[in-house]
């Protein structure tokens, strides 16, 4: 569809709902409520639902009070989305990755929207899709901008975005952050955005547990596996809970090894009760993509994707280790 059908489309006020993937990131929930935000400038009545809970140091955020967590009702996310005459769909490139809102959004009969940045997207009514964006939040800016209501952006709207663009492009150091991505954030931050006191609700909100979780995880859970360019973390049920996990204790870790000097591949393992979640980074051309969709049925972009996996972590492990035989002289040719 054309940007005038859309625009056209958005010009009375409708009954709309924001959803976002499960277990939501920072620009998942960035995006999801700066467009939230915007929306209600508008004058629509806008609803951000997740599929579950996101980590608390995203509870700052301008609008949190207003998020439906759909784990915690799950008839009432399922009514909101049936009424809905307009689903927006954030940070996710196919209905797979929204758990038990898959179903009802798939029925729907909404207008449905995508706003996403991940490679491989299934198709829906209108798709604001670019995979060189940094990040969502990157792109609901550019959304507003193409509607013609950049002067809108104001510092709740600001604040959202760049935590994500902020949070997605690894504070600023990932190739993606291009020259236009810092013309976005200044922009934002004209509008009322304030960097430091953002990275610092971020970054420097830990809690005593999740601080020696990372310790831990950096002091006895780290394999080197230097002649591959590679090393990974793994974490079982029983590590999590000696050390009171909550959603978000993880989110970052999985960073940490490529900070060792000739490690191109870092890896993170986490066992959960429905399987194993893993994460991927990498530098350079490896694409961990391409890997995690071949082997671990996932996918994201080139240097960070997820997989699950339904073997034992021993076993997620050992067949991690196994396949990088085959993939050692690409990863460090990368």
């Amino acid at each position: 569809m054309e940007n005038s059908a859309l625009i056209n489309i958005l010009s009375s006020p409708k009954r709309i709902v924001i959803v976002c993937h499960k277990n939501p990131d920072g620009d998942a929930m960035g995006s999801s409520l700066g467009l939230y935000h915007y929306l209600t400038l508008k004058g629509h009545h806008a609803m951000v639902i997740t599929p579950n809970e996101y980590p608390d140091f995203l509870d700052w955020l301008p609008g949190n009070e207003t998020v439906k967590n759909a784990k915690d009702i799950p008839q009432f996310a399922k009514d909101r989305i049936a009424e809905a005459e307009i689903i927006f769909c954030l940070d996710f490139n196919t209905l797979s990755r929204i758990d038990q809102l898959a179903t009802p959004v798939e029925q729907s009969a909404a207008y449905k929207v995508l706003i996403d940045h991940h490679q491989q997207p299934q198709q829906f009514d209108f798709m604001w899709h670019r995979v060189e964006a940094s990040s969502t939040c990157q792109l609901v800016f550019e959304f507003i901008e193409m509607l013609g209501d950049k002067a809108l952006v104001n510092k709740d709207i600001a604040s959202c975005l760049y935590t994500g663009i902020m949070t997605d492009t690894g504070s600023f150091r990932f190739p993606s952050t291009v020259a236009k991505v810092h013309r976005i954030i200044a922009d934002l931050i004209d509008a009322g955005a304030e960097n430091s006191v953002i990275h610092r609700n971020v970054f420097s909100a830990y809690t005593e547990s999740r601080l020696k979780l990372l310790g831990y995880c950096i002091s006895e859970r780290l394999t080197v596996i230097p002649e591959k360019a590679t090393a990974y973390i793994s974490l079982s049920k029983d590590e999590l809970k000696k050390f009171g996990f909550v959603p978000g204790d993880t989110e970052g870790i999985v960073n940490y090894p490529l900070d060792i000097k000739g490690i191109k591949l870092s890896a993170i393992f986490i066992e959960r009760e429905d399987g194993v979640k893993i994460s991927f980074r990498s530098v350079g051309q490896f694409s961990v993509n391409q890997f995690s969709r071949a082997h671990f049925g996932g996918g994201g972009h080139d240097n960070a994707a997820g997989g699950q996996s339904t073997l034992s972590l021993q076993q997620t492990v050992e067949k991690f280790v196994t396949l990088l035989d085959s993939y050692a002289q690409d990863i460090i040719n990368s």
